[in-house]
């Protein structure tokens, strides 16, 4: 990890912080680089079950890319190493939650886009800003999946930003909070998570998007195939057993 990027783990949930609140927490090359060192941590680290993943500060979340980076390297496409998801293409079969304070813009979009949950302080603004400096969104291809296509195109077209109730209403957002107790909603949600059956979670993740990417009886099967590893676990009777016996299940992700 890296002074512009830290990872932390409390009680089972990481938080991965961009901390360059200097620069609206900006996506620079060194960033980048955080972030994918972080949820390669995340994805390795078998204590860690939910990834929070926020910014330093409370002016900005995300505010994009960096502008003056990218101005002094004339760089025209997208970095290789900032692709889904955060970073280089790496699978991350965990929870996700974004928990943003304050801008999300341009590439700080995406992170929250990609997040499979979203937490927002009442003062965040969401906004893909590329059409305001001549920039591409290639990215945003799945979010009329995520919001109503109409939302989407206004989004995409005017590039302005949009407070977090706004992004509530559409479905980007799934919960927005005072500013001051987003880190304790977020942390409370992850615990959630974390507590239950950990290959149940799994599933779930992978099978949402299924729809999205497969033909209906062809998702159905591949939801099978996905859930098959939770229905034959040592947790599938776990369950049942913790509940008869009015207890606290303890699972073993097998």
């Amino acid at each position: 990890m890296s002074d512009v990027v830290t990872y932390e783990v409390t009680s089972g949930v990481a938080w991965l912080t961009i901390n360059r609140p200097e620069a609206r927490n900006a996506l620079s090359r060194a960033v980048r680089d955080g972030l994918w060192d972080g949820v390669r941590a995340f994805n390795d680290d078998e204590t860690a079950k939910v990834l929070v993943l926020t910014g330093a500060g409370d002016k900005a979340f995300c505010a994009g890319g960096d502008l003056k980076e990218m101005a002094n390297e004339a760089l025209q496409l997208p970095s290789v190493d900032f692709l889904p998801q955060f970073g280089r293409n790496i699978d991350v079969p965990k929870p996700t939650i974004a928990a943003v304070n304050g801008v999300a813009a341009a590439g700080g979009f995406l992170l929250a886009q990609q997040c499979d949950l979203c937490v927002a302080a009442e003062s965040a603004r969401f906004g893909i800003t590329e059409a305001k400096v001549g920039r591409g969104a290639p990215w945003a291809a799945p979010l009329p999946w995520l919001i109503p296509p109409r939302a989407a195109m206004e989004i995409l077209l005017t590039g302005d930003l949009i407070p977090a109730a706004r992004a509530e209403s559409f479905g980007l957002v799934n919960k927005v909070v005072p500013d001051a107790s987003l880190r304790e909603e977020v942390q409370a949600l992850a615990l959630r998570i974390a507590g239950n059956a950990p290959l149940s979670v799994l599933a779930g993740k992978a099978t949402v998007r299924l729809i999205a990417e497969h033909p209906l009886s062809e998702a159905y099967e591949r939801a099978e195939r996905i859930w098959e590893p939770a229905y034959l676990s040592e947790d599938a009777l776990e369950g049942p057993a913790a509940f008869r016996d009015k207890r606290k299940p303890v699972w073993k992700g097998r």
